[in-house]
C-alpha cells in the first residue's frame, strides 16, 4: 500500500496592515511505494512531492481573502538519452550488455535512491530539471463563511506534459454540509481537460457533533 508523509505548520495570531491573518505552509510526499510490473519490467509509481504555503486576512467579520501557492515535482528517475547507432537504434555495451548511456542516468535503481536521484538525473542537467517543477496558484474570497469565489492557474512545462489551464470555482456551506465547483479553461487547444467540471460535496463531522451536543434529546432539559 503507497505511504504518504506529510507536514503542515500554521500560524494563526498574525496580524498584516492591521487585519488579522493567518500564515500556513506544508510539506507532502504521496504515493511512496513499491515498483509495479505491468509486463516483464518492473515500472516506478508516480511518488510525488509538494511544497505549498498560504495567507489568509479577515478584512472584517464577513469578508476574508486568501492566496495559495504551491510547486510539484514527481520524485521518479527521468530516462536517460541512450546513444544511438547509424540505424538509430540503441547501442549496447557487449561487455555489460545493457544500452549506452548519453546524457542522464540509469533508471534501474531501487526506489529509495530513484526518489533522491530525480532531483539532478535529467538529460538536460539543471534546466530541464527546472521543467519538471508545476507550478500552481490562486486566490479565494469568502463571504459570511458561507459563499467563496476561487480562481487560480497551473502551469506544466510543454516537454513535460504541457498542462496548463486557469480554473474558477464556486464554495456554498450551509449547516454541516458544503458543495464545492470548479471548471477548467485550457490554455492549449485540444486539451483532453477542456470543459472539464468538477464537484466535490462534504459533510463537516465536527461540526455536526457540535450541533448534537446543544441540542437537547428528548425526556431531558437543557442547562
Amino acid at each position: 500500500m503507497p505511504l504518504t508523509l506529510a507536514f503542515i505548520t500554521k500560524v494563526k495570531k498574525l496580524e498584516i496592515a492591521d487585519k488579522k491573518s493567518i500564515v500556513t505552509a506544508g510539506l507532502a510526499i504521496t504515493n511512496i511505494g513499491t515498483k509495479i510490473s505491468y509486463s516483464t519490467t518492473k515500472n516506478f509509481i508516480p511518488t510525488n512531492m509538494r511544497l505549498g504555503a498560504g495567507l489568509k486576512m479577515d478584512f472584517d467579520e464577513v469578508n476574508s481573502f486568501a492566496l495559495y501557492a504551491d510547486v510539484n515535482k514527481l520524485l521518479v528517475p527521468t530516462p536517460p538519452q541512450y546513444l544511438k547507432t547509424a540505424t538509430g537504434s540503441d547501442s549496447i555495451d557487449t561487455q555489460t550488455n545493457s544500452k549506452i548511456i548519453l546524457h542522464g542516468m540509469s533508471s534501474d535503481v531501487p526506489v529509495a535512491q530513484g526518489m533522491v536521484q530525480s532531483f539532478y538525473d535529467a538529460p538536460g542537467g539543471g534546466a530541464e530539471e527546472l521543467k519538471e517543477i508545476n507550478i500552481a496558484a490562486g486566490f479565494e474570497y469568502w463571504y459570511a463563511k458561507q459563499f467563496a469565489v476561487r480562481a487560480g492557474y497551473f502551469y506544466e512545462n510543454k516537454s513535460k506534459g504541457g498542462r496548463q489551464f486557469f480554473n474558477i470555482g464556486l464554495g456554498v456551506r450551509y449547516s454541516v454540509f458544503g458543495l464545492d465547483l470548479a471548471y477548467l479553461i485550457p490554455t492549449t487547444l485540444r486539451n483532453p481537460l477542456q470543459n472539464t467540471l468538477r464537484f466535490t460535496l462534504s459533510f463537516d463531522f465536527d461540526a455536526f457533533k457540535s450541533q448534537n451536543k446543544e441540542t437537547p434529546t428528548e425526556g431531558t432539559t437543557a442547562p
